[in-house]
């Protein structure tokens, strides 16, 4: 309806600064497409979803110990420990195993990519807004076994069904060869050539290929670069703007190595150069440096996006 196609854009409009940390769970869950605007259909849509994916859990997950699943499984439980390894939260068995239990059913139920390393870090940003709901304190330090079971397994059913709807709109970079990220990384060359030429040529002078440091970039939506408080900022602008995991993200990318120009110009060689870009000193980044980075790439995206011929050298 009129109605709602008017208040899904007004909301888009208002979270694209950063949305408030009390409002954030409804309005991710809104953003994403998995909660309905109509009030009156979302307790019910809620429980089915919630319903259908623990339907998944008895129904699949099982088979983890099966022949034709165990290696996905086994890769799953391999890679969860490294998930944010610094944060406590994400180190409680009770966290791993939700984390296991939503990789698991997701590969399952998306064969064409099946598990692919980086997805893990995908589910992290909605597990913690959404445990922010119950928490007043210090999310990353909370005991998530402390909460009533069904709290638990809410967060859970969300968390799946937003990551889900993220990964619809990506999922080329997660088939076979990632021919979703192999083209992103050259579309950021391409911009990188045209914004900033001494970049682009130093890093030509000292042989940097693009893709030993931004092929992580793409594959883990700059969640390995950034605090994680700063992911979810970022994540408040990627849900508003249209298209903003796929398309959008490539302006950041390359607002975020512009950001480091001084420090990338005043390496001498191969090797520093690459501990740099895979390095970047941004451990006390927080909402201030996300929204000028965001401004930065909009601006970008206003410049470069529309017209590409024309700001071709």
């Amino acid at each position: 309806c009129m109605l709602c196609l008017y208040f899904c854009s007004e909301l888009r409009k208002h979270s694209w600064s950063g949305i408030p940390r009390e409002v954030r769970p409804i309005t991710w869950r809104l953003l994403s497409g998995y909660l309905p605007v109509n009030m009156e259909r979302r307790d019910l849509v809620l429980k089915r979803k919630r319903d259908e994916y623990f339907g998944f859990i008895e129904q699949y997950y099982h088979s983890r110990t099966d022949e034709t699943y165990k290696d996905t499984y086994r890769q799953i439980h391999i890679d969860i420990p490294r998930t944010n390894p610094l944060i406590p939260l994400f180190q409680q068995p009770a966290v791993q195993e939700v984390f296991e239990r939503i990789l698991f059913i997701w590969a399952i139920r998306h064969p064409a990519s099946g598990y692919v390393q980086g997805i893990n870090d995908l589910v992290t940003p909605f597990f913690v807004v959404f445990l922010s709901e119950f928490v007043e304190e210090d999310v990353e330090n909370f005991d998530v076994a402390s909460l009533p079971l069904d709290t638990q397994r809410n967060i859970e059913a969300d968390s799946f069904w937003c990551m889900t709807k993220l990964l619809d709109g990506i999922q080329d970079n997660y088939t076979f060869a990632q021919p979703g990220i192999q083209n992103k990384v050259k579309a950021l060359e391409e911009l990188v050539s045209r914004i900033d030429e001494d970049i682009h040529n130093y890093f030509k002078r000292y042989e940097v290929e693009y893709l030993q440091f931004a092929f992580r970039w793409m594959n883990n939506l700059l969640m390995r670069e950034l605090p994680l408080r700063c992911t979810i900022r970022l994540w408040d602008t990627y849900q508003a703007e249209q298209e903003g995991f796929s398309h959008f993200h490539l302006y950041v990318c390359a607002a975020f190595l512009i950001e480091w120009r001084k420090e990338i110009l005043s390496m001498v060689d191969f090797q520093g150069l690459l501990m740099l870009l895979q390095n970047l000193p941004t451990i006390h980044w927080g909402n201030e440096e996300v929204g000028l980075l965001l401004a930065e790439a909009y601006r970008l995206k206003y410049m470069f996006a529309d017209a590409p011929n024309h700001y071709k050298r």
